[in-house]
């Protein structure tokens, strides 16, 4: 059953409502679907118009009022305290990022102001990603508000988290004790306004619970009209191959009944590359029965994780760190654990395709190849990788992505863009680009130079799309009555500057950022302003 928020979403694409508290009609010759009165806070004039839905640009006025999307007309008669010529600019709903792993750096003092997402158009960000991330709702909440907010932050339920709070690290099933302990948590997080369950079925804990542990949690998020998004167990062929790991997640959605999300969709490595054909083939089947599939991606050719889950079976996490270190040390089990890394080399396509993005134990080594480092040891990859992780486990980026399955994935139209970003701190390790760049990136490498999507689709990608999905109120559309989360960019200069060899640069191309009616980027520069806000689902 669609909620009242989501048929009004519904409604407004197919442009038969003006969403808002004060809906007028517009009258004859004058602005579409006028909401409030008085004059506007800000008119945008002359600018090119992309309303969210996937449609054409159009030349039209935005005015803006008391933080929201008041009309969209001819306002060259209207009132309004200011009015900005936005000619030749575009001007858009304000991007939603449906997998960002910036809650922590959000609720940093000196992160908070979100000005690296902000100036790649971000508005919204989707956190706990992964099944990662904090499993106290109320709590992450408070944390993400005491220094406030440059940008919107909704949550996910994290399933890996929520199974460790219940029953730690362990392999096995859980008792019907923990079972019932991880469904009050998942109730108790959307009770507090999460959007859905995020999972991490490659990862351990998560990698230990079987599907029908997660389609009992997703029944109670069921409950509150709630989405699932899964990082699948498999993206290569670690385990049930990348296929049968989609499969997993689309059954998630059918037995629950609640749309269902391949994040960061890829096939992982050269051994998988061309399964995005028949991975896609199966998306378009599940839809045709009527579960409600969709993907989301990041627009690059290479991954972020550990290289411990890169690498390490996932048998070997199995009771947390300690267990870890203490099997890697045995002498009975250390011809195993080094069988399956070298399975896992060979599923990234090798050494020379792995670089170390973060170590914090020794900085030095951090934006290098891991054959190269292993080369200048004398040793094997193998055998370099086991004693990083006596250390800890090293952050890596993993160039293993075809730009043939790369373009299969984003043209479809359930597909959303993403960034797996970690918003990690200004000048702190080599991270991957994408959390500086990946929004203006698909815009100007996917839509400008390759020409694989048109700027009105990756724009509906980014905005109307997620904010359907994910069920996100009053966001996602230039529509009179939502909320003034607005972007205006130049197409001109537009892009990510970020690099893999260098990531901490931020994107440009945005003139004018507004959340929640402020101004976030004014003008090109960023204005300080704190409108975000904790966005909570409203229960059915």
């Amino acid at each position: 059953m669609q909620n009242t928020s989501r048929l009004l979403t519904s409604l407004a694409l197919a442009g038969l409502v003006a969403v808002g508290s004060s809906c007028a009609p517009a009258e004859s010759g004058g602005p579409s679907g006028a909401t409030g009165s008085g004059p506007f806070d800000v008119v945008f004039t002359g600018g090119r118009v992309l309303d969210g839905t996937g449609n054409p640009w159009i030349f039209t006025d935005v005015g803006v009022r008391d933080g929201r999307i008041a009309a969209l007309g001819d306002l060259s008669g209207a009132d309004a305290s200011e009015r900005i010529d936005v000619s030749g600019l575009y001007v858009a709903p304000g991007f939603i990022d449906t997998h960002s792993h910036s809650s922590g750096g959000l609720m940093a003092e000196d992160r908070s102001h979100s000005q690296p997402l902000l100036a790649e158009g971000i508005t919204t960000v989707m956190v706990n990603p992964d099944g990662g991330g904090m499993a106290d709702m109320v709590e992450q909440q408070a944390a993400l508000l005491e220094h406030g907010l440059g940008v919107n932050a909704a949550q996910f339920v994290p399933h890996g988290s929520v199974r460790r709070a219940a029953m730690g690290s362990e392999n096995r099933p859980p008792t019907a004790e923990e079972l019932q302990a991880m469904r009050d948590i998942v109730r108790a997080g959307m009770e507090a306004g999460a959007f859905g369950l995020s999972s991490g079925t490659f990862y351990a804990p998560g990698n230990f619970a079987t599907n029908d542990e997660i389609i009992e949690l997703a029944r109670v998020v069921a409950e509150f009209g709630g989405a699932y998004q899964s990082h699948p167990r498999d993206e290569s062929t670690y385990s049930v191959g990348v296929v049968a790991a989609s499969e997993e997640v689309i059954d998630v959605g059918r037995q629950a009944g609640i749309p269902t999300v391949i994040t960061h969709v890829k096939a992982l490595g050269p051994l998988v590359w061309g399964k995005s054909e028949e991975m896609v083939a199966n998306y378009v089947a599940a839809r045709e029965e009527g579960v409600q599939v969709f993907t989301d991606q990041y627009p690059y050719n290479a991954s972020s994780t550990g290289l411990t889950a890169a690498l390490l079976p996932r048998w070997v996490e199995s009771g947390g760190r300690d267990s870890l270190v203490a099997r890697i040390n045995d002498p009975e089990l250390i011809d195993q654990i080094k069988e399956g890394m070298r399975e896992g080399l060979r599923r990234r396509g090798g050494a020379d395709r792995i670089q170390i993005a973060r170590f914090e134990p020794d900085p030095s080594i951090e934006g290098q190849l891991l054959s190269d480092l292993a080369a200048a040891a004398g040793m094997d990859p193998i055998d370099y990788s086991l004693e990083l992780f006596q250390e800890g486990g090293p952050g890596i980026v993993s160039y293993n992505m075809s730009e043939e399955d790369i373009q299969r994935f984003m043209v479809q139209d359930f597909n959303m863009t993403a960034s797996d970003g970690a918003f990690p701190e200004f000048g702190v390790g080599v991270p991957h680009p994408r959390a500086y760049g990946a929004f203006p990136r698909k815009i100007r490498k996917y839509v400008i130079e390759e020409g694989v999507v048109s700027l009105s689709q990756a724009i509906r990608s980014m905005t109307s799309l997620p904010a359907q999905v994910f069920d996100i109120p009053e966001r996602g559309l230039l529509v009179p009555g939502l909320v003034a989360d607005v972007v205006v960019f130049d197409l001109a200069t537009i892009r990510d500057n970020a690099t893999f060899t260098d990531p901490h640069q931020i994107s440009e191309g945005m003139v004018h950022v507004l959340v929640d009616g402020e101004f976030a980027i004014r003008d090109r520069d960023f204005t300080g302003a704190m409108a975000g806000q904790v966005l909570r689902k409203v229960p059915e």
